[in-house]
């Protein structure tokens, strides 16, 4: 099963995990979070998320979500991905995140649960119109 890791500024990447968890109603499998602080060495940050990938790497590759483009988090985040065993998107939000827990179950290549999540996370941001005034 396709690993999971969300890489974010603090405590973006927990928090997620702890929705997931009220979700789910367990933290589900091969799922980590690497919440950045703020002035952390960006080598450490690093090596903590090389670890973080070992331990949810079954072999069958890993996602990794971060938040904003550009910042930290996705910079440490770039220097994990490798072709066809490491993808990286940025931009996580929690529908993004359900639906890779759940899509990622069916035995499947990481670049298609990449294509699936690209349009996933971009439809669920929609606005929310208020009711139409009673006549």
């Amino acid at each position: 099963m396709i690993g999971i890791l969300v890489v974010s500024h603090e405590p973006l990447g927990t928090a997620l995990l702890h929705c997931t968890r009220h979700i789910f109603g367990r933290l589900p499998a091969q799922l980590a979070a690497l919440d950045v602080i703020p002035d952390e060495d960006p080598e450490v940050a690093v090596n903590s998320a090389r670890e973080l990938l070992k331990r949810i790497n079954d072999g069958s590759g890993v996602l990794v979500l971060t938040d904003v483009w550009g910042a930290t988090p996705s910079r440490v985040a770039s220097r994990l991905a490798e072709a066809n065993r490491v993808a990286v998107l940025a931009g996580v939000n929690l529908p993004m995140l359900v639906k890779g827990l759940t899509d990622r179950r069916r035995p499947q290549p990481l670049g298609d649960l990449v294509g699936r999540l690209l349009v996933g996370g971009r439809e669920a941001v929609v606005q929310v119109l208020p009711p139409p005034l009673a006549e």
